[in-house]
């Protein structure tokens, strides 16, 4: 009886030590994905590529090449689109992925509204030097807007930010900047732009401690709470990447003059699938106060 009993004890310490090694397997396992999102996250949020795909010039389009230096030394790349008669021009942000060079549908569509165009290339995209960083975007959307304005002579007033999605956080973060130097753009242009990474990655790996994780945090919401100058807001309820719910709270929460404005199709095809796409950017250009220059 007393060596059943003994066999008993054996058995059931094996039990629970294979139980406990069970729950460290599973918290390193835990711990291990937690650490790979923390190194890797800037592979996860910036998808750069350096190969310029098309120049304008191919898609009838004139256009100036543009060297810029950013507040960090860093040199980037940008192509100046004029469009003749333009009473206004748009300082475009663009997504996570790409460079300027995969933008020639959009630019087509800003020039048919009557928009000169300055497109850049983030740190570490495209042409431009260094490497991506959100320190790094928030720098290089000020050298082009200071390209604009010292440069070009362009009056604040005249100056539309625009942002597509991580380019939305790169443009609330430049109008949040401007707004507290007193010196404002004439308007902002968010598309399907979400409220910040950290809500991003939460919605991602809502079982992981996303919050704690993140070191670029886009936080657009936060960015634009001082922000008052006239918004629009476009995204599409079928986005597949970034919810449609986060752009409704960015419009929700704006204190300043705002529009929403409704996309149809995918993350990255909504302003080409969307019929209406030019028609809202006329409606809230027209809207906006008169030329300064």
């Amino acid at each position: 009886m007393e060596r059943v009993h003994k066999r008993a004890r054996w058995w059931y310490g094996a039990r629970m030590w294979t139980m406990w090694d069970m729950v460290a397997a599973a918290l390193a396992v835990y711990a291990g994905i937690a650490a790979w999102v923390f190194l890797t996250q800037r592979g996860l949020v910036y998808c750069p590529r350096r190969a310029l795909a098309a120049t304008p010039d191919q898609a009838g389009l004139g256009y100036e090449d543009v060297r810029l230096v950013n507040g960090l030394g860093t040199e980037i790349h940008a192509w100046w689109l004029p469009c003749e008669g333009a009473e206004r021009v748009l300082l475009l942000c663009h997504g996570n992925g790409g460079n300027v060079s995969y933008l020639m549908e959009t630019y087509g569509i800003f020039h048919q509204l009557g928009l000169s165009v300055l497109a850049f290339d983030y740190s570490g995209y495209g042409l431009s030097g260094g490497r991506p960083s959100e320190r790094g975007t928030r720098s290089d959307a000020l050298a082009a807007w200071d390209w604009l304005v010292r440069e070009k002579g362009f009056a604040p007033r005249d100056v539309v930010l625009f942002g597509r999605s991580l380019g939305g956080g790169v443009a609330a973060r430049l109008a949040a900047d401007l707004t507290e130097a007193g010196t404002e753009p004439g308007g902002l242009i968010l598309e399907s732009t979400f409220t910040s990474v950290a809500d991003m990655g939460a919605a991602q790996y809502p079982w992981l401690p996303v919050r704690w994780l993140i070191r670029h945090r886009y936080d657009s919401e936060r960015a634009l709470a001082g922000v008052r100058v006239p918004a629009l807001f476009l995204h599409s309820p079928e986005d597949d990447l970034v919810p449609y719910a986060m752009g409704r709270r960015l419009y929700d929460g704006y204190g300043g003059p705002k529009l929403f404005w409704a996309l149809s199709g995918d993350h990255n095809c909504g302003f080409l699938s969307t019929s209406g796409y030019a028609d809202g950017l006329r409606r809230f250009l027209r809207g906006l106060p008169g030329p300064g220059r």
